[in-house]
């Protein structure tokens, strides 16, 4: 009988305790330091390397910074060929830094979002490579004989032509080996799947709030907490109504946290007023984002140092940029690179503004929400843009496949 994927978990013994991200508070105060690296899309030596020149690891990758809080800004995956190792670190650095007094706070970005609802056009062969087993080709063999069926059937309801050898040259073509294992491992059930569903948009740090895309003033209103949740509720509970309509949802829609570009890109002069508004509702004087390539790559303030760009292009695609913003304990801020330290300009005029206790939710928020991921889902423009660029080719990309495309079941048969 064929059933949603569920994975097989690995011996408790080899799984390391895992910090749940949905435990933690939105605010944290008092904080020594605290070193935040923008997006690694599987780019596991970059990061490695990010990670020691900020002090974060040893020489033997474990954790080092004592009581220095971690904050990676999301899209971990997709693109480069070593998103596992980068999820295994992480998830591993959770529990290390605990225990010495530090945090490590994996946000989610909107890679790790398309990938949860089942949009892989990004993930690489070699990604799925990583996931293949000595029963990969055994279960290979039973996805495409579900699939296959399944077609052959609407064929038949539609009284159209089904061409097998067709169909299995395009299924070859598409679903690669390590498919299969793959979606398991992100399943709700799966080691990773569980792991991502825990993590949270965005983390307040004393008076400084780090996420992934950015904040426009209506989802700012929100709060932190409630972007929080809504955006877990819509990856877990809400998952189905997510996926049938993507970008009326918070956490899909490209106004949303993990895609709206704004403070990224729009002019500095005339988006001011707007970004006094996101101060104001959640209760920051600094925003830190990723996302947006910086272009140059170098850690980018704008508005006068109340944003803080942090995407400087790590994976090799977009030049192997290596960079991490640290914080110090009066509020200093540093770039960080491989041969130097400079500092960053204190925030101008950015007095830290208590959220109104009047200021309620904006009503119907989802609405707001309707510039739609349809560029995302139709091109590469929406991901990791730089500034004023094209998107790079899609010879990096593995075509759309299976859940992404609809062509192929989002269900994979049980062990």
């Amino acid at each position: 009988m064929r059933r949603r994927v569920l994975l097989v978990l690995l011996a408790a013994s080899l799984v390391p305790a895992v910090v749940r991200a949905a435990d933690e508070g939105c605010e944290l105060r008092n904080v020594p330091r605290v070193v935040a690296v923008g997006d690694v899309h599987g780019s596991y030596g970059e990061f490695l390397a990010v990670l020691r020149l900020a002090g974060i690891i040893d020489e033997k990758e474990r954790w080092a910074g004592g009581k220095t809080q971690l904050v990676q800004t999301g899209d971990i995956l997709d693109r480069g060929t070593e998103t596992r190792p980068v999820m295994e670190l992480l998830m591993r650095l959770e529990g290390e830094a605990k225990k010495a007094g530090g945090r490590v706070h994996a946000l989610l970005g909107n890679h790790e979002v398309m990938n949860l609802l089942g949009d892989l056009r990004y993930v690489s062969r070699e990604e799925y490579k990583a996931f293949e087993v000595p029963s990969s080709r055994k279960d290979w063999e039973s996805f495409y004989r579900f699939n296959s069926k399944a077609a052959r059937q609407r064929a038949k309801e539609t009284k159209a032509t089904f061409d097998e050898a067709a169909f299995r040259r395009g299924f070859e073509q598409e679903v690669p080996l390590g498919f299969v294992e793959r979606i398991r491992a992100f399943s709700a059930e799966g080691r990773y799947g569980q792991w991502l569903r825990e993590r949270r948009a965005m983390v307040r740090i004393d008076g400084v709030v780090f996420l992934h895309g950015g904040l426009t003033p209506e989802v700012a209103a929100l709060g932190c907490e409630a972007i929080n949740a809504t955006a877990r509720r819509e990856i877990t509970d809400d998952i189905a109504k997510t996926r049938q309509d993507p970008v009326a949802a918070l956490a899909a829609g490209s106004n949303g946290p993990f895609w709206y570009r704004g403070m990224a890109l729009e002019d500095e002069t005339a988006w001011l007023p707007s970004l006094e508004r996101v101060l104001q509702a959640i209760g920051a004087h600094t925003v830190v984002i990723g996302h947006t390539v910086t272009g140059d790559g170098r850690i980018k303030p704008r508005f006068g140092g109340r944003v803080v760009m942090i995407d400087v292009g790590m994976n090799p695609l977009y030049g192997r940029n290596l960079a991490a913003l640290e914080i110090g304990p009066a509020g200093s801020m540093s770039a960080l690179y491989e041969s130097r330290r400079e500092e960053l300009a204190r925030p101008a005029a950015a007095a830290l503004v208590p959220r109104r206790p009047g200021l309620a939710p904006v009503r119907g928020v989802g609405d707001r929400l309707l510039e739609p991921l349809r560029e995302a889902l139709a091109g590469d423009r929406s991901c990791s843009l730089i500034p004023g660029s094209t998107p790079p080719d899609d010879r990096h990309r593995s075509s759309p496949v299976a859940v992404a495309s609809g062509k192929f079941a989002a269900t994979v048969p049980a062990r």
